[in-house]
């Protein structure tokens, strides 16, 4: 990340510390206001950018295509692939597959077309745009999704086709690039490339996280474990990229593996919490910074608009988004009606799913970051020395669809979903929740039983243990045999809650107290206050 020096007062590092206030800032608005905090965000930055333009003392920013790949990305992906269900991507493989890959080619030879015909690209060049603007970002999305509640198979589509299509779009980015720059193109070596970069760094990611897992979990500190975590997902990426596969697609695979494996490679309770906290708290902060870094390059990308005037680029990016907008909601209105030829050709059934969900999942595709970075990193000059055709007005459209996705989608994607009443269901999903604590706690007694025949338990303890588990057991089953937790189990589960809350209070003021009377060292405080912190957060959930 650069900046244009101007005479100005702040340098690089106090405008980094200015940027994460205002994320803050901007953080805590959209929270109040009910707004998605990437609009939040990119409307501030945006804000913010016309600001410096202004301004005296205030820097321009040019943000690195490199900085968004090799420093953004890789924990980003690895995150997103470890939150991720194997499983729940497996069981809806088609339309990810269909999204990632058919849609992808799809959005990028719409926009390639109306960019050749229209706007008088080069067709290479405008299969450049096409591919930058083929993937998806689902960060606005998921977090209304979570806000909201939407049935499973929405999510997890629209989750599992950002996943991928991130590294299936670059590769036709890679592709159409070297067209533009060396003047050659084969359809078959392309349909290689394509392959081998993506499966090879699919099967890359797979390799690295079987080798090196099994030595990450010999770690026991966890400062050292979590510090690890975060540094694995750039190796991975980083030794994909020399090997010359997709470093994104080898980031997701391990995190895929890496978020299977871990409950049983890390075994430690405050290793998992204290992980946990930390990445968090990690991928908000990349998370916020990348959205006000886009909202920040916009002016900046507005002014280096050269043979064409605002108002032609203006409508020139209108309709790159109605092709973007359309060539997605066309895809959801046609593809999953060949379902019943592709369930006989497969030999296994998927539905194809309601249409209030399709429009949903078809309203959701917002872009993001992986389009800013491909962007960015055309090339300023083709072989010969000549300019990159129309590389000026293609980074100006990638910016307008950004922000028109960000904007218009993600502040109308929560009335559509009222509108339409789509809703998970809840009770189902308590029904399942309450079947796995069921399970986990008639396991527990049975381990219990155990240790009381090969172990001298004190009987005192022994009854404590058994009565505790088994008042959960019974709570356990009346909530499931209810269809979900009883009013009298969720009413006693809120006046608990709140008298254990006031009984934490108590005991916390009360050993805040005796170490402010000097009757224990402060750290003593901090180790009796970490385990009520502890016990706490269990009760809070």
């Amino acid at each position: 990340m650069g900046r244009r020096g101007r005479g100005g007062v702040l340098g690089e590092i106090e405008f980094l510390i200015v940027l994460l206030g205002a994320v803050v800032l901007l953080a805590q608005l959209a929270r109040l206001s009910g707004v998605p905090y990437p609009i939040a965000l990119v409307l501030g930055g945006l804000a913010i950018g016309f600001v410096s333009t202004i301004v005296p003392g205030v820097p321009e920013v040019e943000l690195a295509p490199e900085v968004i790949f090799l420093v953004f990305l890789p924990p980003l992906l690895n995150s997103a692939a470890f939150l991720s269900s194997p499983r729940d991507l497996r069981v809806h493989l088609r339309p990810i597959a269909q999204l990632a890959l058919g849609l992808v080619l799809v959005t990028t030879l719409a926009v390639a077309v109306l960019a050749h015909y229209l706007f008088g690209l080069p067709w290479a060049a405008a299969f450049v745009l096409g591919a930058i603007l083929a993937p998806t970002d689902p960060v606005a999305a998921e977090g209304i999704f979570r806000r909201l509640g939407v049935p499973e198979r929405v999510s997890t589509v629209v989750s599992g086709e950002s996943l991928v299509n991130d590294g299936s779009a670059l590769v036709a980015y890679r592709v159409a690039v070297v067209a533009a720059t060396a003047g050659g193109f084969s359809l078959w070596e392309a349909g290689l490339e394509f392959l081998l970069t993506g499966g090879g760094g699919l099967v890359l990611g797979l390799v690295l996280a079987r080798l090196l897992l099994p030595l990450w979990a010999r770690l026991r500190e966890p400062s050292i474990l979590i510090t690890t975590s975060l540094l694995l997902p750039y190796a991975v990426y980083v030794v994909a990229e020399e090997l010359h596969v997709s470093g994104i697609l080898a980031v997701v695979s391990y995190g895929l593996y890496q978020g299977w494996r871990a409950p049983r490679l890390f075994s430690a309770a405050s290793t998992r919490l204290q992980s946990a906290s930390f990445w968090s708290t990690t991928v908000f902060i990349l998370e916020s910074l990348l959205f006000v870094l886009v909202g920040l390059q916009f002016p900046v990308v507005l002014r280096g608009l050269d043979g064409t005037t605002v108002p032609e680029a203006l409508l020139y990016a209108a309709l790159v988004f109605g092709v973007v907008v359309g060539a997605r909601l066309i895809w959801f209105f046609t593809v999953p009606y060949l379902h019943p030829v592709l369930d006989r050709v497969f030999r296994r059934s998927y539905p194809r799913g309601s249409w209030q969900e399709r429009l949903v999942m078809s309203w959701s595709g917002m872009r993001g970051a992986v389009s800013l970075a491909a962007a960015l990193a055309i090339p300023l000059t083709v072989e010969g020395g000549a300019a990159f055709p129309g590389r000026n007005l293609i980074v100006f459209l990638t910016f307008a669809v950004i922000l028109a996705t960000l904007v218009l989608q993600g502040l109308t994607l929560p009335l559509l979903i009222r509108s339409l009443r789509i809703k998970a269901d809840d009770a189902s999903a308590t029904i399942t929740e309450l079947k796995a604590r069921l399970v986990g706690a008639h396991a527990a007694l049975a381990r219990l039983e155990d240790l009381c025949t090969n172990e001298p338990v004190p009987p005192g303890s022994q009854e404590q243990m058994r009565e505790y588990y088994e008042g959960r057991i019974r709570r356990y089953t009346a909530g499931v045999e209810a269809g979900g937790a009883t009013a009298e189990y969720a009413q006693s589960a809120a006046y608990w809650r709140r008298w254990r809350m006031e009984l934490f209070e108590a005991e916390r003021e009360a050993v805040i107290s005796m170490r402010d009377r000097g009757e224990i060292s402060p750290e003593i405080m901090r180790r009796v206050e970490r385990d009520l912190d502890l016990e706490e957060a269990r009760f809070a959930g």
